[in-house]
């Protein structure tokens, strides 16, 4: 199975070569970096802060890989919020992951790159997130969520003129991911719970051991774009929250998803309404697909503890 598992992802890699590579240093993007000798690897971080900058210098030294470290000032990060809200039309309150996705398109633009690798889809097939392990039928979860993939960083891409490769969406190896039993995807091993296992097993003798059992960091905490968060919220006080979750019809999360509401009104307008073949959103009332888990609007999260 391992030795399939590497093939899959050796052939889809191949088959999706391109001369960017968004690089956070996480397993992921390490993977595909090895896979990808003469890959240009882009590294994203707001001020110098987070964690990936760390992993990402240590194994694009280890692959001998050409590496761009982009520093991102706070205000020029806040000031590009906007675009981001008006490209992806959505007020979700993950607009720091995709300020991240953004700026490393950006900066591929800069460099005379017109088409750019992610790791967009391992997570979800290969149950990287946490919250998977509470899931009781995730075989079933991971199906259905493999059908209704979508990632900002094909709108930003769009947007930018570049074209996105993403080998981890590639069907035969989505297909091939979908039939891996769940207790080699989620594994306990030495007292330690790690998703991604069968993954991390697969290319354990081709990266080092530290970058192939790293925890999984969200971009937004691994780029340091995470700080923002305060920043934004502190622009709204407790009364004009107060005053403006009545005056809305949008069940906020907290003062951030609020303020990126506002921007989302001004860049895009009114929230639309569901077609006849959707059902509506409980967070904003818009349309999302009859199977779909997320708003794609403004974020909000249906019940997956199936």
């Amino acid at each position: 199975m391992i030795l399939e598992l590497k093939r899959k992802l050796t052939e889809s890699v191949q088959k999706n070569r391109t001369t960017g590579l968004l690089f956070s240093g996480g397993l992921d993007s390490a993977i595909l970096a090895k896979l990808s000798p003469n890959i240009k690897a882009i590294t994203v971080s707001l001020e110098s802060g987070g964690e990936d900058i760390k992993y990402a210098a240590s194994a694009a030294r280890f692959l001998n890989i050409e590496h761009y470290q982009k520093s991102i000032d706070t205000d020029e990060a806040i000031e590009a919020i906007p675009e981001v809200i008006k490209i992806l039309k959505t007020f979700d309150p993950a607009i720091p992951n995709d300020l991240v996705v953004y700026f490393g398109l950006k900066f591929a633009k800069e460099l005379g790159i017109d088409e750019v690798m992610t790791g967009d889809g391992s997570d979800e097939i290969f149950a990287g997130y946490s919250f998977m392990e509470d899931i009781k039928d995730l075989a079933g979860y991971t199906e259905r969520v493999s059908r209704n993939m979508s990632f900002s960083s094909n709108v930003l891409a769009e947007s930018k003129g570049l074209k996105i490769r993403q080998p981890y969406m590639d069907k035969k190896v989505v297909d091939f991911a979908l039939g891996i039993p769940i207790n080699f995807k989620i594994h306990r091993d030495n007292g330690t719970i790690w998703g991604k296992w069968i993954l991390r097993k697969a290319f354990e003798d081709k990266l080092p051991h530290q970058l192939v059992w790293q925890s999984k960091r969200p971009l937004e905490i691994g780029s340091g774009m995470t700080r923002l968060r305060n920043i934004i919220s502190s622009r709204i006080s407790d009364s004009e929250f107060e005053r403006k979750q009545k005056a809305y019809p949008v069940k906020f999360l907290n003062k951030e998803h609020l303020y990126y509401y506002e921007i989302y009104r001004k860049e895009v307008g009114e929230i639309p309404a569901p077609k006849e073949t959707e059902k509506a959103c409980p967070g904003c009332g818009a349309g999302m697909d009859v199977s779909a888990f997320h708003c794609k609007v403004c974020g909000h999260v249906l019940n997956w503890r199936l």
